[in-house]
């Protein structure tokens, strides 16, 4: 009978455990879901395009050598402010000098040949018209006529030959001119020496079809500046010109600027565009230049200053919006497929209904950075599901589920940004 009873025991334990282990596995496997949840209500949604881009004066010069020589005078250095006219350097102009006076010499003599060639054309005019009347009446043979047409035709040609070389010889004098004017260099602008390439005593070198020269320096006018900005070819045809931008820069952490959208690139950026030096990378990423102007730029701002620029594409005030996590696209549970014969999706969101889960189709609108605009399908004040992002992969209509509280949130959000979950 002990014996019995102890096995009885046993057995009603052996039930209770199998039985509530049972019971916890069905209450685990059929327990609500915890989700995160938000309501459909009216906000304002803006969407921007965020690019990062260097800071540019919008009028720049950069100036190259146009004539080979010594730099015998520098007058100016890095960061200096100068005038439209201002003297900037002398390039030795012995050589230009010395060509320019064997032009004006070289001119001289042509003019004398011209006179020369004139006074033998009056000469051979005379003698042209003399000999006719003689010729008319008979007094010389044909053959002295025909000699005097000869000479006049000479003459003229004589003429016509010194006339050529004047205009040549002057137009070597007026390249020569021109040569010894640039030996000396004034500014074309004003503006500030934002980069300065030469020192005094260097030789400058003129630039040839396979050589660009000599750069000299450049000289750029901050008063109108501009951010040149580096736009995926993704969020280029959303970008249009007016669009109102807002910067910020590493150089004024406290600060941001408005700005509005000028020109935007027809093509993609070159790997080696100078205004872009060490934001392109060698990916096959496919990037546009969008140039923002800056409304109000400080009087420190310098060319090559980093920028990022929030441009903004488009805004809706007070709409219904609910959060971009929300949003669900799912292949058609029906089997739908397209003309091509692909399952068809359908994009919509969870709605909270009695504590379950139910799919809803909506159309959506503007896309802001955490917000999307409802055009059709929702109302104010229904509850929708927002996450996590792997429940939203595999929660179906009709499953319960239970909002998670605001530290559980923040945690399964953490989590999942460290890989974790």
């Amino acid at each position: 009978m002990r014996r019995r009873r102890v096995w009885l025991i046993i057995g009603g334990l052996a039930v209770v455990l199998i039985g509530g282990g049972y019971y916890l596995s069905y209450q685990k496997k059929h327990a609500p879901t915890e989700v995160s949840v938000a309501k459909v209500a009216l906000e304002d949604v803006v969407a921007k395009v965020t690019a990062n881009g260097k800071i540019q004066a919008e009028k720049k010069v950069d100036l190259a050598a146009l004539v080979m020589g010594q730099i015998v005078n520098l007058a100016v250095r890095e960061g200096d402010p100068v005038k439209t006219g201002d003297f900037l350097l002398q390039i030795d102009k012995t050589h230009a000098a010395a060509e320019e006076a064997g032009s004006a010499a070289a001119l001289s003599a042509s003019q004398s040949q011209l006179d020369s060639a004139r006074a033998a054309l009056e000469q051979a005019q005379g003698d042209f018209t003399r000999a006719q009347d003689n010729y008319n009446s008979g007094i010389i043979a044909a053959a002295d006529f025909q000699h005097a047409q000869a000479a006049l035709d000479t003459a003229r040609a004589a003429y016509q030959t010194a006339v050529h070389q004047i205009e040549q010889s002057r137009a070597l004098l007026n390249a020569s001119r021109d040569d010894l004017s640039k030996t000396t260099v004034r500014s074309p602008i004003d503006g500030i020496i934002t980069t300065l390439r030469i020192k005094a005593g260097e030789v400058t070198v003129v630039g040839t079809m396979n050589n660009p020269g000599t750069q000299l320096m450049t000289i750029s006018d901050m008063s109108t500046v501009q951010a040149v900005l580096m736009v995926d070819e993704t969020d280029t045809p959303s970008i249009a010109l007016g669009q109102k931008a807002v910067l910020t820069m590493d150089s004024y952490p406290d600060r941001r600027f408005d700005g509005v959208v000028t020109e935007i690139g027809s093509s993609p950026i070159a790997k080696d565009d100078v205004e872009l030096v060490g934001l392109i990378t060698t990916s096959d990423a496919i990037n546009f230049k969008v140039r923002v102007k800056l409304l109000d730029p400080p009087p420190s701002i310098r060319p090559g200053f980093s920028v990022t620029a929030d441009i903004i594409t488009g805004t809706r005030s007070k709409v219904l919006a609910i959060p971009l996590a929300a949003v669900v696209i799912r292949d058609s549970p029906k089997g739908d497929r397209d003309a091509t014969g692909r399952l068809k999706t359908e994009q919509g969101v969870y709605t909270v209904e009695s504590g379950k889960v139910r799919f809803l189709q909506v159309k959506t609108g503007l896309t802001g950075e955490l917000k999307v605009e409802v055009t059709d399908g929702l109302k104010p004040g229904v509850e929708v599901v927002t996450g996590p992002f792997k429940t939203l992969r595999t929660i179906k209509e009709g499953d319960r589920i239970k909002p998670m509280s605001e530290e559980r949130r923040k945690a399964v959000e953490a989590a999942q940004e460290g890989g974790s979950v």
